[in-house]
């Protein structure tokens, strides 16, 4: 990775849209999470269309890793050239406690490198360790080389986190997966029941903080980190109400990009009582 991150975009990107297409030939059993997903979320889309979908879902999350070589390795001057911050940027800007809904784009590390670096802000995240030792290192390390972001690991409870939000540091909170049954509720996304942390609306009160998306779209220059106006009377006293809200605004914003969404985890796994599996 090291030795990718000085090639051009165009090189690296390439390297990714061929490994991309190599799993998704080889790579049955995800290719096939992959499918069903979408068959579950857009049902009404052709199945040549869903398939072109998942075809490009493999090569943006190939890109994606691949990019990772220049994020982490890469010249600051190089990452301020291919991550460009666009939207409501001054929701982000000043010390007022702010959680940043990170849903899961494959574009997700990009967009936190570039608030890392750009912003200039203390960043506090929640940090899920990897299986393999030197993977979990490089992650971690990359995600922290700019020295302004601490992360806590999921086991360490809230406290550090409330109280890190509230001192002004900003929430990269990525609360959009499957998480197992453990705290979870099942709201609406895509019409289906999906087991949902209530996370989001509880560190937003718990920190007495505003809530700003933030999503990030890969382009042939690099990517557009996209910061979204704050929500509104938000959190309510309704958790249920507010993660609803949560996935319904998911869901648009997906359907500007559908092949960009990580549908490559089971995000269905967890089924309400009583009904069978859908993988």
């Amino acid at each position: 990775m090291r030795l990718l991150a000085p090639l051009p975009l165009r090189w690296v990107r390439a390297l990714g849209r061929l490994v991309g297409l190599v799993l998704y030939v080889l790579a049955v059993p995800r290719r096939r999470v992959v499918m069903r997903n979408l068959a579950l979320c857009f049902p009404q889309r052709s199945l040549a269309e869903r398939r072109r979908w998942a075809r490009e879902c493999f090569v943006f999350f190939a890109q994606a890793w691949f990019d990772r070589s220049w994020l982490w390795n890469g010249k600051p001057a190089l990452l301020r050239e291919r991550l460009r911050i666009v939207g409501a940027v001054d929701e982000l800007q000043g010390d007022t406690p702010t959680v940043i809904f990170a849903p899961h784009f494959f574009g997700l590390d990009a967009a936190g490198t570039a608030i890392n670096d750009q912003i200039r802000r203390p960043m506090v995240s929640i940090y899920t360790p990897q299986r393999s030792e030197a993977v979990d290192r490089w992650l971690h390390d990359g995600r922290r080389r700019f020295g302004n972001l601490q992360l806590f690991y999921r086991d360490q409870g809230v406290k550090g986190i409330v109280a890190a939000l509230r001192e002004g540091a900003l929430l990269y909170l990525l609360s959009d997966m499957n998480f197992g049954p453990d705290e979870s509720i099942f709201v609406p996304f895509y019409g289906v029941p999906a087991a949902t942390v209530p996370s989001l609306p509880r560190f937003a009160r718990l920190g007495r903080a505003k809530v700003v998306p933030v999503t990030a779209r890969i382009t042939p220059t690099g990517y557009d980190v996209e910061v979204h106006p704050a929500w509104p009377d938000y959190p309510t006293a309704d958790v249920q109400a507010d993660t609803a809200q949560m996935n319904r605004w998911l869901e648009g914003v997906i359907n500007t990009m559908p092949s960009q969404y990580y549908w490559v985890h089971k995000r269905f796994k967890t089924r309400p009582p009583g009904e069978p599996s859908v993988y």
